[in-house]
């Protein structure tokens, strides 16, 4: 459904979560998203982290796991940190009324950091049924590189959660 002529400032955010995945080594987790002419975030080769929506009444910490396992298959994970804030991002105009069936003016996210310990085979971004894949190729970078990886509306975000999570980019200590 499009909404033709949407005000954004009479629109809420959209409250979700985003994870960064941190190796043994600091490096995070990308994916390159899948371009979808109809995707909620408009086309391009852009990478992101996982991230994805709070189901009601659910615990933002659990949503973010939840979307970890839905949009990787990693469970091999645990948090290890957590924003201060909730951080927010805009639609650019183009979007508004068309992203999220046009209920929304942008996202406002709870971002977490994560330690993965598992194999980088237990990785899977073929997504069981009856969710759909979310990205079509992965990686592991370091956390300075993501700001410039992502679609440029987000960029402000990302900043910021890069700056909230450098301590993590350190390797992991082997007592985990």
């Amino acid at each position: 459904m499009i909404r033709q002529n949407v005000d954004p400032s009479q629109l809420g955010y959209r409250q979700c979560v985003g994870i960064a995945l941190f190796n043994i080594d600091g490096y995070v987790w990308v994916g390159r998203r899948v371009d979808a002419p109809s995707d909620a975030e408009g086309r391009g080769s852009w990478w992101q982290m996982p991230q994805g929506g709070i189901d009601k009444g659910e615990d933002p910490s659990k949503a973010a796991m939840r979307e970890l396992a839905e949009e990787t298959s990693i469970t091999s994970a645990r948090i290890i940190g957590e924003s201060a804030n909730w951080l927010r991002y805009d639609l650019p105009p183009e979007l508004v009324g068309k992203a999220w069936k046009g209920k929304y003016r942008g996202q406002e996210q709870k971002w977490y950091a994560a330690r993965f310990f598992g194999p980088d085979t237990e990785i899977n971004i073929t997504p069981a049924r009856p969710h759909k894949a979310e990205f079509d190729a992965w990686r592991w970078v370091r956390l300075s590189d993501v700001v410039d990886l992502v679609v440029p509306f987000k960029r402000p975000v990302y900043q910021q959660v890069v700056e909230a999570f450098a301590t993590h980019t350190r390797p992991a200590p082997l007592d985990r």
